[in-house]
């Protein structure tokens, strides 16, 4: 009877050993590595930051070549498919700022022939003459059961080929509007490149062009923020173009062919444009351009409703540019040292929730920085 009893605990003991080893292998295979500064990390992808870990100083380890190495491990082996902290970001950009950039050309040769083979931005950014027939039907990018019959008075709208006849430009500066810029002293480096991109219509006059500059060779518009700074257009067309003159753009890029209710406010900027024979142009996506390059990038783990127009732009100034710098790309509510700022320089408006995968795009950007295929500026430029 003592026999039986012993044997019967100590099968119990047995069993508990086991079932409590199973369970520890099963949580520790089931977490992902934390993100540790000058640790390698697997694969599998990274998890937030712990709150008490140290952020690297800047410049630390900026000959450190087994650092950089390191970094690049675990910026590069990170899953896209992951949620992830701010501060997960923010660490990844302080690691990266420690390590000198430098242009590759092989790397940047490499990603353009890629860009090239799925988009063409040289001959397909642009809608024009040459690559949409008329006669033709175009069908919107995003509302893809909805097409418009190019008649000969929107085709008329098209440029002949397209309209960059300089390309590709030798030193290009695609310019986000992140509160990032504030007190940056880029504007002097901004101007200072042959062309310079800018998004959704920004301020660029006053004391702000200390920071972002003012040279503008092409802008996108939304066609919502003319609704929403003009009302009917036509009614203060005067207010429109002088806007225009004082900020000096030259191309005014419109999604036209997006969504179907684009293209009537789209049509009558470039009417506008072209009666009072205004010194900017107007013109528009082209849808399969957008959505061949949504592809590409969906491929790379950037899955959202649609792409910010920063990560349009960009990928086009890798096709049309020899060298890219982009400036006030920074979708976090903090800046590097974890100070709160605004979300654009000018105001604090937050996009649509959901709309856009802002920081797994900045994330690809950041690993672009790294290789050496564009320069992702995100603290103070050297003053001139």
């Amino acid at each position: 009877m003592w026999r039986h009893s012993m044997k019967k605990t100590i099968f119990l003991l047995l069993g508990s050993s086991l079932l409590l080893f199973f369970i520890t292998i099963w949580l520790s295979t089931g977490e992902s590595p934390r993100y540790r500064a000058g640790n390698a990390t697997s694969k599998m992808g990274l998890l937030k930051p712990e709150a008490s870990q140290v952020i690297l100083t800047p410049n630390s380890y900026t000959a450190n070549t087994s650092f950089c190495r390191e970094v690049q491990d675990r910026l590069l082996s990170v899953s896209l498919r992951k949620r992830y902290s701010e501060d997960f970001y923010i660490q990844a950009v302080n690691e990266v700022q420690n390590c000198t950039w430098q242009k590759q050309p092989e790397e940047y040769s490499k990603f353009r022939l890629y860009l090239s083979s799925c988009c063409n931005a040289v001959n397909n950014f642009i809608v024009s003459q040459n690559n949409t027939a008329l006669g033709s039907n175009i069908t919107y990018e995003v509302e893809t059961r909805k097409n418009i019959l190019i008649t000969e008075d929107i085709y008329r709208m098209f440029p002949k080929l397209q309209p960059f006849g300089e390309i590709p430009f030798k030193r290009c500066a695609v310019v986000g509007n992140g509160g990032m810029l504030t007190n940056s002293s880029c504007g002097a480096e901004i101007d200072g490149s042959d062309f310079v991109f800018r998004c959704n219509l920004p301020p660029v006059c006053g004391n702000i062009t200390a920071d972002v500059g003012n040279k503008t060779n092409l802008v996108t518009v939304n066609p919502s923020i003319i609704s929403l700074k003009y009302g009917k257009l036509n009614k203060k067309k005067t207010a429109f173009l002088k806007n225009l003159n004082s900020y000096g753009y030259s191309f005014l890029l419109l999604p036209a062919f997006s969504y179907s209710s684009n293209t009537a406010i789209s049509f009558e900027v470039h009417r506008i444009l072209r009666k009072y024979q205004a010194k900017q142009r107007a013109l528009f996506f082209h849808p399969n351009y957008l959505r061949s390059l949504a592809q590409f990038w969906r491929g790379r783990g950037v899955r959202a409703y649609r792409l910010s127009t920063g990560l349009m732009i960009t990928s086009a100034a890798i096709e049309l540019c020899e060298e890219v710098r982009l400036y006030g790309f920074w979708p976090f509510s903090k800046n590097l040292d974890g100070k709160p700022i605004s979300h654009h320089y000018y105001d604090n408006q937050l996009p649509k929730p959901g709309f856009h995968a802002m920081p797994k795009e900045f994330y690809q950007l950041l690993q672009l920085h790294y290789k050496g295929v564009l320069k992702l500026q995100v603290g103070e430029c050297e003053k001139r």
